[in-house]
């Protein structure tokens, strides 16, 4: 059952507010939408890139039914903390799941993080944890005024790595949802994120390569002090 269908089940509708992240996941905020009730936008944890619990509770309004949960990257968000928040004020809290990953692949995308967390230099590497999947391994190109994650993008692609913008531009920036609500980590991390390439196919080679490129760029991006 999807998003919206478990939202109707529960009686979520017209004149309710739910709580989602504004940091990719359109399709969320559209199952809001399409249950009858209003999307509003709580930042995210820096982190973990999903919903910060406590950006949901200053985010909560009388009219606040759910809150929609989005694991991101291969990080789980704090359910713990969002459904304690969920039973203290009566709300329903759903999990929206990424696509899982066979245990064998898991265990090499988590193979290949770990070369590249000990080798990158000149980009943020991300916070790991027993219970990270990687499906995707997003690092950040810091800036200082400039589009430098941008330029970062384009020299890796061009010494022939693969790496991708993961949120191009957050919910609440685009047309249909546009809001004018402060959410800086959000923000930051929509300009600041870039994936780089964790496939359980890459080769050793492969991997050496994408550090070897990423390090002799970084130097070149690192934020003016």
């Amino acid at each position: 059952m999807g998003t919206a269908a478990l939202l109707r089940a529960a009686g979520v509708g017209a004149g309710d507010e739910v709580v989602v992240p504004a940091f990719g996941n359109v399709e969320v905020a559209r199952a809001v939408t399409l249950a009858g009730a209003l999307p509003v936008f709580a930042d995210i944890d820096p982190a973990t890139y999903c919903l910060d619990p406590a950006a949901v509770g200053a985010a909560l309004t009388p009219r606040t039914a759910a809150v929609v949960a989005v694991h991101r990257f291969g990080r789980p968000a704090d359910l713990g903390q969002l459904r304690a928040l969920g039973q203290r004020r009566g709300l329903l809290v759903l999990e929206h799941a990424e696509l899982d990953a066979s245990r064998e692949e898991t265990a090499r995308r988590r193979e290949r993080a770990a070369y590249l967390d000990a080798r990158l230099r000149g980009v943020l590497t991300p916070e790991g944890g027993a219970d990270h999947s990687y499906q995707q391994y997003v690092v950040r190109v810091p800036g200082n005024g400039r589009p430098d994650r941008d330029a970062f993008a384009r020299a890796v692609r061009a010494k022939g790595v693969a790496c991708r913008i993961p949120v191009p531009t957050p919910v609440h920036r685009l047309p249909e949802f546009r809001r004018c609500v402060s959410l800086p980590e959000t923000e930051r991390a929509a300009d600041e994120t870039l994936a780089l390439p964790v496939d359980a196919s890459l080769t050793k080679r492969d991997m050496q390569r994408t550090a070897s490129v990423c390090n002799a760029l970084g130097g070149l991006l690192a934020p003016a002090r």
